[in-house]
């Protein structure tokens, strides 16, 4: 059975190059060559139009459950959902853990949130980045009621959750402890918490102090301590020195009141620092999903909040990571025209309908007609080249004394054999035939210009 269907398409890929020999006046060599030139280029514009279109559904790393990066991971599905695309969300213990699974192509994940800073030790080459989407503040709660800690370095000897192994969290407070002299193993007490373990261990005493940011704790946890009593906020009095000191840190101010206005939280403006969170994915994302995550970071991050004024994020802002070029032509002339017109499946399609196969139909149709031109072109010039040489024997016959004739005849007879060997396409058979009837006909002057006149 698997014989007779491969001999059929042998039978009808010969009937196509012999329809190409006969139409379009080609060798059969040329003709092959054209048919399964052609047929290479419309089975790879197929093969493009097919892997080019945008994924159905796309994975999305973003933090602990309860987190605000969950939270707004969940505002981007609904946000793709309304455009045909799922967002598969993936939890994770935060930045740090994000960030590796990118990095990882067996991890299949597409995209996530990544808090700026954390990518030393890694090869932030492999990722891209989409844009910054918001501000990252490190909030640090303590005990205490003997006059507010106004620096890192106030914590010697105390007992600190930093969050969680994975998290960004728990990077940038082991980076800032660091600075001032307080490392694992040292009189310092750092503990691994989660930020909801670390903030019962502070509201039971269990430890002075806890850093915690929003790729790993929730609103609700950040809320509950800033109300709660004998816990209090620090504020950075070296703010400016530690955004000097790491390029990637913002200085934020808290102001007074934001939190709560009736009962005045916090009680005065408070200094913050942090990174900023950056929308990071890996390099073969679809121009198309891209777009669409950007607006999606538009309608989730751009209005104003405690910490951002409106419209600044998302941002093209490079930090450890190379804007992807999608995202910069987003940034500076915004969706494409026809995502601009269109439901976004439509235009995906007419968009890959254009790029495949209108310049096919522009290239390869003129192409087809014109390969036929130059091979007629070709074998007119092989065909005229005797033309041209019957021609100059028949001049030199009629200029020639008496007694060359042998000298034409073997002339002529070399031309003729020489035009009887030539192999010409079935379209040309009429230039051929005509050449050998006006061979015959030099010969038949030749002939009577030869012959003894009559007595």
């Amino acid at each position: 059975m698997r014989q007779m269907e491969k001999e059929e398409q042998r039978l009808g890929f010969t009937r196509l190059a012999t329809i190409c020999t006969e139409y379009f006046g080609l060798n059969r060599g040329v003709s092959l060559a054209v048919v399964v030139g052609t047929i290479v280029i419309v089975c790879f514009a197929l093969f493009w139009f097919v892997h080019s279109a945008p994924p159905r559904a796309i994975t999305f790393t973003c933090g602990p459950a309860g987190s605000v990066f969950e939270a707004n991971a969940v505002r981007y599905a609904a946000y793709l959902a309304s455009n045909g695309v799922t967002l598969k969300i993936e939890h994770s213990q935060g930045s740090w853990e994000n960030l590796k699974r990118l990095e990882d192509p067996k991890a299949h994940v597409d995209v996530g949130f990544v808090q700026g800073g954390i990518a030393d030790g890694t090869n932030a080459q492999r990722l891209v980045s989409l844009g910054s989407v918001s501000y990252e503040p490190l909030l640090i709660f303590y005990r205490g009621t003997n006059g507010p800690v106004k620096f890192l370095s106030q914590f010697e000897g105390r007992r600190l959750a930093i969050g969680p192994e994975g998290s960004g969290t728990h990077l940038l407070a082991a980076a800032l402890l660091a600075t001032n002299g307080m490392v694992p193993g040292g009189t310092t007490q750092l503990e691994d918490l989660d930020a909801d373990e670390a903030a019962q261990a502070l509201l039971a005493g269990k430890v002075d102090a806890v850093f915690l940011t929003s790729d790993a704790a929730s609103t609700q946890t950040m809320r509950t301590l800033l109300r709660a009593p004998d816990v209090q906020l620090m504020s950075f009095e070296q703010a400016d020195a530690y955004t000097r000191r790491f390029n990637y840190l913002n200085k934020l101010r808290l102001p007074e009141g934001v939190i709560d206005f009736s009962r005045n939280l916090p009680p005065r403006d408070v200094w913050l620092i942090g990174p900023t969170v950056e929308l990071v994915a890996r390099p073969d994302l679809n121009p198309a999903v891209s777009d669409l995550l950007l607006e999606a970071a538009q309608a989730v991050h751009g209005r104003a909040s405690v910490f951002q004024n409106q419209g600044e994020f998302p941002a093209p802002l490079v930090h450890e990571y190379n804007i992807s070029q999608d995202a910069q032509r987003y940034y500076k002339s915004g969706k494409k025209f026809l995502y601009r017109q269109m439901p976004f499946w439509i235009a995906s399609l007419v968009n890959r309908v254009m790029v495949a196969f209108v310049p096919l139909v522009l290239v390869l149709v003129p192409g087809l007609r014109l390969l036929p031109a130059v091979y007629r072109w070709r074998a007119q010039l092989r065909i005229n080249r005797w033309y041209r040489k019957l021609l100059v024997l028949e001049r030199d016959v009629a200029l020639a004394p008496a007694g060359r004739h042998e000298e034409f005849f073997q002339r002529l007879n070399e031309i003729e054999a020489v035009v009887q060997d030539l192999k010409v396409p079935a379209s040309f058979a009429n230039l051929f035939y005509s050449l050998r009837e006006h061979i015959d006909y030099v010969r038949a002057r030749l002939t009577a210009r030869s012959a003894p006149p009559r007595g």
